[in-house]
């Protein structure tokens, strides 16, 4: 069973890995975007570990919820309210449970999905962070590790495609050829996840 202190490792891990990567993001982002993906990930999810340090929800689904909430009001962008729509929406999914189960996590990680699909529009194929996120949920079932794996392939697999939703749309075929910074960010997401469970 996951608890508080799991999903307080996992946002942790994710801050660790974004402020890592964060200038590979906004290189991602420069061609196709505003190049600011890295730098306003980073603010948004070091104020996360920061409020995580001071306030400590007691279950799994205060945890999201709060990250959630504090990404929304931190990040710039387009960034912000959907990570912050996924985090959130899966922490009240989770809802007051002290602790839940893998099977619990992936279904209300498919919720939160589905929140984001809704905001943005984007389905699979649209070269966004669903992308990633769609076969990453699918493959949580099987395991942790399976979940990074398929969201790092997930991805990759945006690179060949033409974007149709958000910044990088309106450069139309100019869009081919370079990997969408949002479905990379989520591949850390997930990563983050694998490592938090010590996969």
């Amino acid at each position: 069973m996951l608890d508080a202190d799991f999903f307080r490792r996992w946002m942790t891990a994710t801050a660790a890995s974004v402020d890592r990567e964060a200038e590979r993001l906004t290189a991602l982002d420069s061609p196709i975007g505003d190049a600011d993906h890295g730098s306003n990930l980073q603010r948004g999810f070091t104020a996360v570990a920061a409020t995580l340090e001071k306030e400590a929800p007691n279950t799994p689904g205060g945890v999201l919820t709060l990250a959630g909430r504090h990404l929304i009001s931190t990040v710039g962008g387009a960034s912000g309210p959907l990570y912050g729509t996924l985090l959130r929406r899966t922490g009240k999914a989770l809802g007051d449970a002290a602790e839940v189960s893998a099977e619990q996590l992936t279904e209300a990680l498919r919720a939160g999905v589905e929140a984001v699909m809704t905001l943005g529009g984007a389905t699979p194929g649209d070269k966004t962070m669903i992308d990633t996120l769609v076969p990453a949920v699918d493959a949580l079932g099987t395991g942790f590790a399976a979940a990074r794996t398929a969201a790092e392939q997930g991805a990759l697999a945006t690179t060949p495609l033409q974007a149709r939703k958000g910044r990088a749309s309106y450069l139309g075929e100019r869009s081919i050829g370079h990997q969408d910074p949002g479905a990379t960010s989520a591949a850390l997401l997930i990563a983050a996840l694998a490592e938090a469970a010590g996969e």
